[in-house]
């Protein structure tokens, strides 16, 4: 109990002293006030317009317009608001991201960017050269999608640092080389000391755009960051940090619809109900660095990733190399009837099986051999609650 409590006392104490940078805000606090100014597609013919004003009474910035296509080029062009400055140091956030707090009535908008440059004598063409021109290098951007949260509520957009990227394409906005892929493109506490212009862009798709922003900030770490936002958030809790398996390597939500790029794959595919119908990447359980059946030995108990209950043991009669069998020739780990904590697994009427936590598992797909669970490593990789910190 001792442990815990001093666990407990120092996250306290971490999450207080972890506080949020400003870099731009509408209420008129000094540090964080600088003037926003709408530029649209300069390219020849381009005829996508917009607008930038502020709301003194709500206190909030409004980027409105509308993409359209470049005639000469026959491909979309883009709008942006920018502001120069020197913003707030915000190199204590290197190990969090960027949380932008805004609604739309256009959330299905699917070109919504956000740019920052740092480190280049000339921020302006930095954010238009995108590292594609010679040294324009220093303008790092991301994508983010805005939650459908109603017109009326805001939401707040997490974007790990991570997400960013200095090398992009000036055509289309997207990355020519991600943080993932090339270390140099990456964001660092020093590029976070000296921003010295932001901006939100609306770029690379065709449609109209109505974003209200009311704040601009940098959170210091991944904790604070969270992970699913709550209207989407089916686990109620947050997944465990040290996954087994070593799932927790597993940083970006591959998931093939969009969601906030801070989820983790565990977070996206276990809790995140926009991915109710999809999984993890087949056959992730084979990856050189997780390599399950390398790691087991005897029968071995799965648990909850999220609440850390049992919920699967195997193998159960049969041998190892029938467990590995049948999880090879679907791609996901598979459980037969024997080896379920029944009273800790849940199907529903669909086939989508549950925690009695709530976390999302897999799909329940019987076959000729009978009753089947077909789960997600991801999902099934948690510490028991009793050495959950």
């Amino acid at each position: 109990m001792a442990r815990h409590a001093v666990a407990a006392a120092w996250l306290a104490v971490a999450v207080r002293a972890a506080t949020d940078v400003p870099l731009a805000t509408f209420d008129g606090a000094a540090a964080s006030s600088f003037e926003f100014k709408e530029l649209n597609d300069p390219v020849m013919g381009g005829q996508s317009h917009g607008t930038w004003h502020v709301d003194q009474q709500q206190k909030l910035g409004i980027f409105d317009g509308e993409v359209l296509d470049v005639p000469s080029l026959k491909a979309p062009g883009f709008i942006k608001a920018a502001a120069d400055g020197h913003f707030p140091d915000a190199s204590a956030t290197a190990h969090g991201g960027l949380v932008l707090k805004l609604r739309s009535s256009t959330p299905n908008y699917e070109g919504f960017r956000v740019s920052f440059a740092s480190g280049t004598s000339s921020p302006s063409y930095a954010c238009a050269g995108g590292g594609s021109i010679p040294l324009s290098r220093g303008c790092f951007k991301a994508k983010f999608q805005v939650p459908s949260a109603g017109n009326s509520s805001f939401a707040e957009v997490l974007l790990p640092w991570s997400a960013f990227s200095d090398k992009w394409s000036p055509a289309t906005g997207e990355q020519t080389s991600t943080c993932a892929e090339d270390p140099s493109v990456c964001v660092s506490a020093s590029t976070l000391s000296k921003i010295r212009r932001v901006e939100l862009w609306a770029e690379g798709a065709l449609g109209k755009v109505h974003l209200e922003v009311k704040s601009i900030v940098a959170r210091p770490d991944q904790l604070a960051l969270g992970g699913v936002p709550s209207q989407y958030d089916g686990c109620g809790k947050p997944v465990q940090r040290k996954l087994r398996y070593n799932v927790s390597s597993r940083k970006e939500p591959t998931v093939p619809v969009p969601v906030d790029p801070s989820e983790s794959l565990a977070e996206a595919v276990c809790c995140d109900t926009r991915t109710k119908v999809y999984a993890e990447p087949q056959f992730l359980y084979q990856a050189p660095d997780i390599a399950l059946f390398k790691s087991l030995e005897g029968v071995t108990t799965f648990y909850d990733s999220v609440c850390g209950l049992p919920l699967f043991k195997a193998p159960v009669n049969r041998s190892m190399a029938d467990f590995k069998a049948d999880t090879d020739e679907h791609g996901w780990p598979s459980f037969r009837k024997e080896e379920v904590f029944s009273e800790h697994v849940k199907v529903d009427k669909d086939g989508f099986v549950y925690s009695s936590c709530g976390t999302h598992l897999g799909s329940y797909l019987p076959d000729a051999a009978g009753p089947r669970y077909c789960m997600d490593l991801s999902c099934i990789a948690g510490n028991p609650v009793d050495f959950v910190v």
